[in-house]
């Protein structure tokens, strides 16, 4: 069996690390895999292309903005994936993300069509089934047609025009054309709501994701942390994503939540800041984001209480790599986010009430999770990711 994956990047990023884990756990089988991406660093390893140019990738970002179209551009990148495609001859074409400027859609899913290529994508956000988000948040368009979107300047963004309509219909009869395709949804929550999306009469199945739960994220020792930091026996919270402090990923609830527990013996520690000259409480230790997975690792290691207030999410990785490290999560709950969590009780509160969260970090504080690390690695395994993909790959 020969399985070749796409996506915007390989082995960074939360698809990424996913991609390049199915690839290698296949090729640990005896089966072959490939790995097709756009956009980061060239890795030189056997049947792993980077087929974006950078430069188109920028053309294609700005004709997104000026335009009001996405995913209709990078003509050469893609003709450069298609062709290693027709040298590769994959039984399975796994599509992960397809926004991020780097690959035309239209051809792409054309000649997965033509070819009668059996073909699986995994819902990461909901960019395949609206006109142009990632996530529509309150907006129910997607469920009949887009049209006359309120978030053009989110990303994918764009400066001018409105195009999401056209976007929608392309988009809707492309994928209705596949015949060979299922969709999975890592969460409960997008799953259902591919179900009420053009996609709904698609094989729709849930595959949460997976993480490196033997090499990379378990518990760490931290000493060299607690020194770095000059740490004692405060409290830490820590809060993970890139552009953290971005609308999206809800950074000023966590810096509110921090002002709101300066009294407290409690470090917050933020890993994805880019503005590196902002003035941040006291109790705060704001950092830049790191590619660094042992790191990062240790990070979660370090910390007592792991917690998330983006807008929308669909099965946040840093949620299953925090418990996978022994550290309990709490946050917004919003999208799937919930459903990462292993523990009984419900750490999640209504989006934006910090006073609620408040109280739910304080009380992940003054609780032991002593099986923590042990189920989510169980439950949480790329191999067990794998296995439930394989299943679907024949």
């Amino acid at each position: 069996m020969k399985v070749l994956f796409i996506n915007v990047t390989c082995k960074s990023g939360s698809t990424g690390k996913i991609a390049y884990d199915l690839y290698s756990l296949i090729n640990a089988t005896g089966d072959e895999a490939a790995i097709c991406y756009g956009r980061g660093k060239k890795l030189n390893e056997k049947n792993i292309l980077k087929f974006g140019f950078d430069w188109e990738t920028k053309f294609h970002a700005l004709c997104t903005r000026l335009t009001g179209y996405t995913g209709c551009f990078s003509f050469f990148s893609t003709k450069r994936l298609i062709r290693f495609m027709k040298a590769f001859q994959p039984d399975v074409v796994h599509i992960h993300e397809l926004h991020a400027y780097f690959v035309n859609i239209k051809p792409l899913l054309k000649y997965l069509k033509r070819n009668n290529v059996k073909t699986v994508s995994t819902l990461h956000c909901e960019f395949n089934y609206t006109g142009n988000c990632g996530h529509s948040v309150e907006c129910e368009k997607w469920k009949t047609e887009c049209s006359h979107c309120s978030r053009l300047r989110d990303y994918p963004k764009t400066l001018f025009f409105d195009h999401t309509k056209k976007m929608f219909r392309q988009k809707k009869k492309l994928f209705e054309n596949i015949e060979n395709l299922t969709v999975v949804a890592p969460s409960r929550w997008l799953a259902e709501r591919a179900k009420e999306s053009f996609l709904k009469d698609k094989k729709i199945c849930v595959i949460p994701n997976g993480i490196d739960t033997e090499s990379i994220f378990y518990t760490r020792d931290t000493q060299k942390l607690k020194e770095k930091h000059q740490l004692t026996d405060e409290k830490v919270i820590l809060a993970v994503a890139p552009n953290l402090m971005s609308r999206q990923k809800g950074g000023e609830y966590v810096v509110a939540l921090a002002n709101r527990m300066l009294d407290k013996n409690v470090k917050f520690i933020l890993i994805g800041i880019t503005e590196q000259d902002r003035k941040f409480p006291s109790n705060v230790i704001a950092l830049g984001r790191t590619e660094n997975q042992n790191e990062l690792a240790e990070y979660y290691s370090l910390a007592d209480c792991f917690v998330i207030c983006s807008e929308r999410e669909n099965f946040p990785t840093t949620c299953l790599e925090a418990q996978c490290c022994g550290t309990p999560i709490c946050g917004f709950d919003v999208g799937g986010t919930k459903e990462t969590a292993v523990v009984k009780e419900n750490n999640f509160v209504p989006h934006g009430d910090v006073e609620a969260l408040q109280k739910v970090v304080e009380r992940i504080l003054e609780t032991n999770y002593p099986d923590l690390e042990s189920i989510a690695a169980e439950k949480y395994s790329r191999k067990t990711m794998f296995e439930e993909y394989r299943k679907l790959y024949g």
